[in-house]
C-alpha cells in the first residue's frame, strides 16, 4: 500500500475525530467557563461544581447531535470499507 493512501486515510479519520467530537467539547469548555466564571464572583471554590452541570450539557448536546454523529462516523466507515478491495490490490 502506498504511503501516500495511508496518510490520507488516516487525515480522513483525524479529521472525522475532530468534526464529531467539537460540539461536545465546545458545549463542556463553555459550561466550565461558565461555571469558574460564577465561582471566581461568588468565591465558591469547589472544585466538583462543574461536573453535573457538564455531565448534563454533553447529554443534551448528544441528544441534539447524536443523529449526525453517528450518519459521520458511519460514512467514513462505509467509504473506508467500500474501498478494502482497492487497498489489498496495491499491496
Amino acid at each position: 500500500m502506498n504511503e501516500q493512501i495511508v496518510v490520507d486515510i488516516a487525515r480522513q479519520a483525524l479529521w472525522t475525530i475532530i468534526k464529531v467530537s467539537a460540539p461536545i467539547l465546545i458545549v463542556s469548555m463553555v459550561i466550565g467557563l461558565i461555571i469558574s466564571i460564577l465561582q471566581t464572583v461568588t468565591s465558591i471554590q469547589e472544585q466538583t461544581l462543574t461536573f453535573v452541570p457538564k455531565l448534563i450539557g454533553i447529554f443534551l448536546i448528544i441528544m441534539i447531535s447524536g443523529s449526525w454523529i453517528m450518519s459521520e462516523i458511519k460514512d467514513f466507515t462505509v467509504e473506508l470499507f467500500s474501498n478494502f478491495s482497492y487497498y489489498i490490490s496495491l499491496l
